[in-house]
Protein backbone atom coordinates (compact mmCIF):
# COMPACT_ATOMS: atom_id res chain seq x y z
CA UNK A 1 0.00 0.00 0.00
CA UNK A 2 1.01 3.95 -0.66
CA UNK A 3 2.37 5.86 2.15
CA UNK A 4 -0.14 8.31 3.75
CA UNK A 5 0.47 10.82 6.61
CA UNK A 6 -1.65 12.83 7.57
CA UNK A 7 -1.86 17.02 9.03
CA UNK A 8 -4.59 18.40 11.21
CA UNK A 9 -4.69 22.02 12.31
CA UNK A 10 -7.94 22.46 14.43
CA UNK A 11 -10.34 25.15 14.41
CA UNK A 12 -9.49 26.32 18.58
CA UNK A 13 -9.90 30.31 17.60
CA UNK A 14 -6.89 32.34 18.18
CA UNK A 15 -4.62 29.79 19.28
CA UNK A 16 -2.59 26.34 18.35
CA UNK A 17 -3.30 23.09 17.62
CA UNK A 18 -2.22 20.54 15.32
CA UNK A 19 -1.38 17.00 14.81
CA UNK A 20 0.51 14.73 12.41
CA UNK A 21 -0.25 11.23 12.04
CA UNK A 22 2.22 9.15 10.08
CA UNK A 23 1.35 6.03 7.80
CA UNK A 24 3.21 4.10 10.68
CA UNK A 25 0.81 5.23 13.51
CA UNK A 26 3.08 7.32 15.46
CA UNK A 27 1.29 10.98 16.16
CA UNK A 28 2.75 14.06 17.39
CA UNK A 29 1.02 16.67 19.04
CA UNK A 30 1.66 20.36 18.36
CA UNK A 31 0.34 22.61 21.48
CA UNK A 32 -3.15 22.35 22.92
CA UNK A 33 -5.42 24.86 23.66
CA UNK A 34 -8.72 24.02 25.03
CA UNK A 35 -11.12 26.24 26.70
CA UNK A 36 -13.85 24.73 28.88
CA UNK A 37 -16.43 27.79 27.45
CA UNK A 38 -16.21 26.23 23.99
CA UNK A 39 -17.56 22.70 25.16
CA UNK A 40 -21.10 24.18 24.40
CA UNK A 41 -22.44 22.86 21.24
CA UNK A 42 -23.28 26.46 19.83
CA UNK A 43 -20.02 27.19 19.91
CA UNK A 44 -17.80 27.87 16.34
CA UNK A 45 -14.44 26.62 18.57
CA UNK A 46 -13.79 22.90 18.47
CA UNK A 47 -14.44 21.39 21.48
CA UNK A 48 -11.15 19.91 21.32
CA UNK A 49 -10.74 17.20 24.37
CA UNK A 50 -14.16 15.24 23.08
CA UNK A 51 -12.75 15.54 19.70
CA UNK A 52 -8.73 14.07 20.21
CA UNK A 53 -10.35 11.82 22.57
CA UNK A 54 -12.61 10.59 20.00
CA UNK A 55 -9.95 9.92 17.91
CA UNK A 56 -7.58 8.25 20.19
CA UNK A 57 -10.41 6.38 21.13
CA UNK A 58 -10.81 5.23 17.15
CA UNK A 59 -7.21 4.54 17.50
CA UNK A 60 -7.52 2.29 20.11
CA UNK A 61 -4.83 4.51 21.63
CA UNK A 62 -4.65 6.55 24.83
CA UNK A 63 -1.41 8.46 24.55
CA UNK A 64 0.41 10.50 21.59
CA UNK A 65 4.06 9.39 20.71
CA UNK A 66 5.43 12.99 21.56
CA UNK A 67 3.47 16.07 22.41
CA UNK A 68 5.47 19.51 21.66
CA UNK A 69 4.65 22.64 23.32
CA UNK A 70 5.72 25.33 21.05
CA UNK A 71 6.11 27.93 24.20
CA UNK A 72 4.13 28.71 27.06
CA UNK A 73 1.78 30.93 26.32
CA UNK A 74 -1.58 30.38 27.25
CA UNK A 75 -3.35 29.96 23.42
CA UNK A 76 -0.22 27.25 23.27
CA UNK A 77 -1.24 25.02 26.76
CA UNK A 78 -5.01 26.03 27.70
CA UNK A 79 -6.27 23.06 29.49
CA UNK A 80 -3.74 20.89 28.94
CA UNK A 81 -2.66 20.16 32.60
CA UNK A 82 -6.39 18.64 32.90
CA UNK A 83 -5.77 16.30 30.04
CA UNK A 84 -3.01 15.07 29.92
CA UNK A 85 -1.54 12.77 32.44
CA UNK A 86 1.67 14.07 34.12
CA UNK A 87 4.80 12.14 35.71
CA UNK A 88 5.39 14.24 38.47
CA UNK A 89 2.27 14.44 40.81
CA UNK A 90 -0.01 11.41 41.18
CA UNK A 91 -3.26 14.38 40.94
CA UNK A 92 -2.08 14.45 37.58
CA UNK A 93 -2.86 10.70 36.99
CA UNK A 94 -5.00 7.84 36.16
CA UNK A 95 -8.82 8.02 34.92
CA UNK A 96 -8.99 9.34 31.30
CA UNK A 97 -5.52 11.58 31.20
CA UNK A 98 -4.14 10.86 27.82
CA UNK A 99 -0.05 9.90 28.03
CA UNK A 100 2.63 11.82 26.75
CA UNK A 101 5.26 9.42 25.52
CA UNK A 102 7.98 11.88 24.77
CA UNK A 103 7.18 15.72 25.82
CA UNK A 104 8.89 18.40 23.59
CA UNK A 105 9.84 21.84 25.31
CA UNK A 106 11.82 24.85 24.53
CA UNK A 107 14.59 25.63 27.42
CA UNK A 108 12.58 28.63 27.69
CA UNK A 109 9.93 26.67 29.62
CA UNK A 110 11.84 24.98 32.50
CA UNK A 111 13.36 28.32 33.50
CA UNK A 112 10.51 30.04 33.56
CA UNK A 113 9.70 31.88 37.11
CA UNK A 114 6.72 33.28 38.79
CA UNK A 115 5.36 34.74 41.69
CA UNK A 116 3.63 33.51 44.81
CA UNK A 117 0.18 33.99 43.28
CA UNK A 118 1.03 32.28 39.93
CA UNK A 119 2.01 28.93 41.57
CA UNK A 120 -1.03 27.67 40.34
CA UNK A 121 -0.81 28.46 36.35
CA UNK A 122 -0.41 25.96 33.72
CA UNK A 123 2.63 27.04 32.47
CA UNK A 124 4.25 26.58 35.84
CA UNK A 125 2.98 23.08 36.33
CA UNK A 126 4.13 22.57 33.17
CA UNK A 127 7.29 23.75 34.12
CA UNK A 128 7.57 21.49 36.94
CA UNK A 129 6.55 18.22 34.81
CA UNK A 130 9.68 19.31 32.10
CA UNK A 131 11.55 19.60 34.80
CA UNK A 132 10.99 16.06 36.47
CA UNK A 133 11.12 14.45 33.02
CA UNK A 134 14.68 15.83 32.54
CA UNK A 135 15.72 14.72 35.91
CA UNK A 136 14.45 11.47 35.47
CA UNK A 137 16.51 11.35 32.63
CA UNK A 138 13.58 10.33 30.67
CA UNK A 139 10.76 10.76 28.21
CA UNK A 140 11.61 14.53 26.57
CA UNK A 141 13.58 16.09 24.99
CA UNK A 142 14.33 20.12 25.53
CA UNK A 143 15.36 22.27 22.73
CA UNK A 144 18.49 24.16 23.07
CA UNK A 145 20.59 24.08 26.33
CA UNK A 146 21.25 28.02 27.50
CA UNK A 147 24.10 28.64 30.16
CA UNK A 148 20.95 29.31 32.84
CA UNK A 149 19.41 26.11 32.36
CA UNK A 150 22.99 24.56 32.88
CA UNK A 151 23.38 26.42 36.32
CA UNK A 152 20.36 25.20 37.32
CA UNK A 153 21.03 21.23 36.34
CA UNK A 154 24.39 20.93 36.91
CA UNK A 155 24.54 20.96 40.68
CA UNK A 156 21.41 19.07 40.62
CA UNK A 157 23.36 16.08 39.37
CA UNK A 158 26.18 16.28 40.94
CA UNK A 159 24.84 16.16 44.29
CA UNK A 160 22.70 12.91 42.69
CA UNK A 161 26.20 11.98 42.24
CA UNK A 162 25.74 11.42 38.23
CA UNK A 163 27.70 13.24 35.79
CA UNK A 164 27.19 16.80 34.75
CA UNK A 165 26.96 15.35 30.91
CA UNK A 166 24.35 12.72 31.57
CA UNK A 167 21.60 14.33 30.24
CA UNK A 168 23.11 15.58 26.89
CA UNK A 169 21.00 13.28 25.04
CA UNK A 170 17.70 15.00 26.13
CA UNK A 171 19.35 18.07 24.92
CA UNK A 172 18.72 19.15 21.23
CA UNK A 173 20.49 22.23 19.43
CA UNK A 174 19.24 24.22 16.52
CA UNK A 175 20.29 23.85 13.45
CA UNK A 176 20.08 19.92 13.24
CA UNK A 177 17.21 17.08 13.21
CA UNK A 178 15.93 15.83 15.92
CA UNK A 179 16.55 11.69 16.47
CA UNK A 180 13.23 10.47 17.79
CA UNK A 181 11.72 10.12 13.60
CA UNK A 182 13.92 9.64 10.37
CA UNK A 183 12.73 9.31 7.09
CA UNK A 184 13.88 5.36 6.38
CA UNK A 185 11.84 4.55 9.41
CA UNK A 186 9.10 7.17 10.24
CA UNK A 187 8.59 8.70 6.44
CA UNK A 188 9.35 11.85 8.50
CA UNK A 189 12.02 13.93 9.73
CA UNK A 190 12.46 17.28 12.33
CA UNK A 191 15.09 19.22 11.78
CA UNK A 192 14.71 22.44 14.61
CA UNK A 193 14.83 26.13 13.58
CA UNK A 194 14.57 27.36 16.88
CA UNK A 195 15.28 27.82 19.86
CA UNK A 196 18.47 29.71 19.98
CA UNK A 197 20.88 29.67 23.25
CA UNK A 198 21.07 33.21 23.51
CA UNK A 199 17.15 33.18 23.37
CA UNK A 200 17.55 31.98 27.07
CA UNK A 201 20.67 33.77 28.23
CA UNK A 202 20.20 37.46 27.39
CA UNK A 203 17.89 38.24 30.50
CA UNK A 204 14.30 37.96 30.35
CA UNK A 205 12.48 35.38 28.10
CA UNK A 206 10.38 36.18 25.30
CA UNK A 207 8.33 33.18 24.92
CA UNK A 208 7.79 33.91 21.19
CA UNK A 209 11.17 34.46 20.50
CA UNK A 210 12.38 31.36 22.72
CA UNK A 211 9.34 29.10 21.08
CA UNK A 212 10.32 25.65 18.83
CA UNK A 213 10.11 26.30 15.19
CA UNK A 214 10.62 22.84 12.83
CA UNK A 215 11.00 22.43 9.49
CA UNK A 216 9.18 19.08 8.99
CA UNK A 217 9.94 16.57 6.09
CA UNK A 218 8.08 14.41 4.98
CA UNK A 219 8.71 11.02 2.83
CA UNK A 220 6.24 9.75 0.93
CA UNK A 221 7.55 6.43 -1.40
CA UNK A 222 10.81 8.49 -2.06
CA UNK A 223 8.37 11.81 -2.72
CA UNK A 224 9.44 14.93 -0.49
CA UNK A 225 7.14 17.44 0.77
CA UNK A 226 8.02 20.71 3.60
CA UNK A 227 5.81 21.60 6.37
CA UNK A 228 7.19 24.75 8.02
CA UNK A 229 5.54 25.19 11.75
CA UNK A 230 5.98 28.71 12.97
CA UNK A 231 4.11 29.08 16.08
CA UNK A 232 4.28 32.55 17.54
CA UNK A 233 7.78 34.02 15.66
CA UNK A 234 7.72 37.75 15.13
CA UNK A 235 9.41 39.14 12.14
CA UNK A 236 12.84 39.88 13.75
CA UNK A 237 13.43 36.18 14.64
CA UNK A 238 12.40 35.09 11.32
CA UNK A 239 14.85 37.28 9.52
CA UNK A 240 17.11 35.40 11.80
CA UNK A 241 16.51 32.30 10.87
CA UNK A 242 16.36 32.68 7.63
CA UNK A 243 19.91 33.76 7.34
CA UNK A 244 21.63 31.49 9.76
CA UNK A 245 20.05 28.74 7.62
CA UNK A 246 21.40 29.40 4.55
CA UNK A 247 24.83 30.53 6.03
CA UNK A 248 25.49 26.77 7.42
CA UNK A 249 24.32 25.88 3.72
CA UNK A 250 20.45 24.26 4.92
CA UNK A 251 18.81 26.60 2.86
CA UNK A 252 16.51 23.52 1.90
CA UNK A 253 15.11 23.22 5.25
CA UNK A 254 13.50 26.92 4.27
CA UNK A 255 11.24 25.28 1.64
CA UNK A 256 7.63 24.59 2.37
CA UNK A 257 4.40 22.58 0.44
CA UNK A 258 2.69 23.97 4.02
CA UNK A 259 3.01 26.95 5.96
CA UNK A 260 2.18 27.40 9.15
CA UNK A 261 1.19 31.16 9.25
CA UNK A 262 2.93 32.89 12.11
CA UNK A 263 0.75 34.13 15.61
CA UNK A 264 -2.98 33.72 13.96
CA UNK A 265 -1.96 36.05 11.22
CA UNK A 266 -0.64 38.86 12.80
CA UNK A 267 1.47 41.57 10.91
CA UNK A 268 4.29 41.31 13.45
CA UNK A 269 5.49 37.97 11.66
CA UNK A 270 5.95 40.38 8.23
CA UNK A 271 6.84 43.49 9.73
CA UNK A 272 7.10 46.17 12.37
CA UNK A 273 4.50 48.18 10.14
CA UNK A 274 0.90 46.87 9.37
CA UNK A 275 0.38 49.22 6.75
CA UNK A 276 -3.01 50.71 5.74
CA UNK A 277 -4.23 47.76 3.02
CA UNK A 278 -1.32 45.48 2.60
CA UNK A 279 2.01 44.48 5.02
CA UNK A 280 4.88 45.10 3.19
CA UNK A 281 7.09 42.27 4.46
CA UNK A 282 10.72 42.47 5.41
CA UNK A 283 13.59 41.51 2.78
CA UNK A 284 14.63 38.54 4.10
CA UNK A 285 10.55 37.23 4.87
CA UNK A 286 10.25 38.04 1.12
CA UNK A 287 12.74 35.49 0.85
CA UNK A 288 11.26 32.82 2.90
CA UNK A 289 7.39 33.44 1.33
CA UNK A 290 9.25 32.63 -2.31
CA UNK A 291 10.48 29.63 -0.87
CA UNK A 292 7.03 27.74 -1.35
CA UNK A 293 6.65 25.20 -3.70
CA UNK A 294 3.65 25.43 -6.92
CA UNK A 295 0.39 24.33 -5.34
CA UNK A 296 1.54 24.86 -1.92
CA UNK A 297 -0.72 26.01 0.88
CA UNK A 298 -0.94 28.36 4.27
CA UNK A 299 -2.41 27.85 7.25
CA UNK A 300 -3.75 30.31 9.79
CA UNK A 301 -5.13 29.65 13.00
CA UNK A 302 -7.09 32.48 14.19
CA UNK A 303 -10.54 33.37 14.00
CA UNK A 304 -12.63 34.20 11.19
CA UNK A 305 -10.15 37.55 8.98
CA UNK A 306 -12.35 40.56 8.63
CA UNK A 307 -12.00 42.59 5.62
CA UNK A 308 -13.87 45.69 6.87
CA UNK A 309 -13.08 48.85 7.90
CA UNK A 310 -13.04 47.63 11.59
CA UNK A 311 -11.07 44.79 10.51
CA UNK A 312 -8.30 47.17 8.88
CA UNK A 313 -8.46 48.78 12.39
CA UNK A 314 -8.27 46.38 15.32
CA UNK A 315 -4.91 45.89 16.64
CA UNK A 316 -5.60 42.32 17.52
CA UNK A 317 -4.70 39.24 15.08
CA UNK A 318 -5.74 38.14 12.58
CA UNK A 319 -4.93 41.18 10.38
CA UNK A 320 -6.34 41.76 7.48
CA UNK A 321 -3.15 43.36 5.74
CA UNK A 322 -1.15 40.46 6.59
CA UNK A 323 -3.40 38.07 5.05
CA UNK A 324 -2.93 39.84 1.86
CA UNK A 325 0.79 39.78 2.00
CA UNK A 326 0.38 36.18 2.03
CA UNK A 327 -1.94 35.89 -0.47
CA UNK A 328 0.16 37.73 -2.53
CA UNK A 329 3.49 35.74 -2.30
CA UNK A 330 1.37 32.59 -2.59
CA UNK A 331 -0.09 33.36 -5.87
CA UNK A 332 3.65 34.33 -6.93
CA UNK A 333 4.94 30.93 -6.24
CA UNK A 334 1.72 29.47 -7.74
CA UNK A 335 0.47 27.97 -4.47
CA UNK A 336 -3.30 26.98 -4.22
CA UNK A 337 -5.09 28.70 -1.31
CA UNK A 338 -4.72 30.45 2.13
CA UNK A 339 -7.02 29.07 4.58
CA UNK A 340 -8.43 29.98 8.08
CA UNK A 341 -9.24 27.31 10.66
CA UNK A 342 -12.02 29.31 11.73
CA UNK A 343 -13.60 29.48 8.27
CA UNK A 344 -13.56 25.85 7.10
CA UNK A 345 -16.13 25.02 5.66
CA UNK A 346 -18.07 27.65 7.50
CA UNK A 347 -17.47 30.37 9.92
CA UNK A 348 -20.69 28.89 11.96
CA UNK A 349 -18.84 24.98 12.37
CA UNK A 350 -15.52 24.77 11.42
CA UNK A 351 -13.92 21.69 10.95
CA UNK A 352 -10.33 20.57 11.05
CA UNK A 353 -8.33 21.07 8.26
CA UNK A 354 -6.97 17.68 7.03
CA UNK A 355 -4.20 17.83 4.95
CA UNK A 356 -2.80 13.74 3.32
CA UNK A 357 0.65 14.08 2.28
CA UNK A 358 1.33 10.47 -0.06
CA UNK A 359 3.55 10.38 -3.37
CA UNK A 360 0.66 11.82 -4.99
CA UNK A 361 1.06 15.21 -3.48
CA UNK A 362 -0.28 17.59 -0.28
CA UNK A 363 -4.10 16.71 -0.63
CA UNK A 364 -6.22 19.04 1.17
CA UNK A 365 -9.48 17.10 1.97
CA UNK A 366 -12.04 19.92 1.99
CA UNK A 367 -15.06 20.09 4.43
CA UNK A 368 -18.02 21.21 2.10
CA UNK A 369 -21.30 22.56 4.10
CA UNK A 370 -23.47 19.65 3.04
CA UNK A 371 -20.30 17.14 4.16
CA UNK A 372 -19.46 15.85 1.32
CA UNK A 373 -15.46 15.56 0.93
CA UNK A 374 -13.91 17.28 -1.63
CA UNK A 375 -10.52 16.49 -2.62
CA UNK A 376 -7.83 18.83 -3.71
CA UNK A 377 -4.42 17.59 -4.72
CA UNK A 378 -1.09 18.96 -5.16
CA UNK A 379 0.59 16.17 -7.50
CA UNK A 380 4.69 15.56 -6.99
CA UNK A 381 7.01 17.93 -8.05
CA UNK A 382 8.89 17.57 -11.27
CA UNK A 383 12.51 19.62 -11.74
CA UNK A 384 10.77 22.06 -9.46
CA UNK A 385 7.61 21.92 -11.20
CA UNK A 386 4.00 20.34 -9.89
CA UNK A 387 0.78 19.82 -11.94
CA UNK A 388 -2.67 20.14 -9.64
CA UNK A 389 -5.74 18.12 -10.39
CA UNK A 390 -9.13 18.84 -8.84
CA UNK A 391 -11.61 15.86 -7.81
CA UNK A 392 -15.09 16.18 -6.50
Amino acid sequence: MSTKHIVKFYPVGNGDTSQIILDNGRRILMDYHHQKSKEDETSPEIDLKKKLKHELDTADRDNFDVVAFTHADKDHISGSTDFFELQHAKKYQGGDRVKIDELWVPAAMLLEEADNDHQSDEFVILRQEARHRLLEGKDILVFSKPKALKEWLEPILEERGESIDSRDHLFVDAGTVVNSFTLSKDGVEFFCHSPFIKHCDDGDIVRNSASLIFNIRFDADGEKYDYLAIGDTEWEDLEEIVTITKRHKNEDRLAWNLFNVPHHCSYLALSDEKGEKETIPKPLIQELLLKGAKDSYEVSSSRPIDDSKEGQEQTQPPHIQAKKAYEKYLEEVKGRRFLVTMEEPNVDKPKPLEFEISKGGVIWKRNTKAGAAAIVTTTPPRAGKCKASIMN
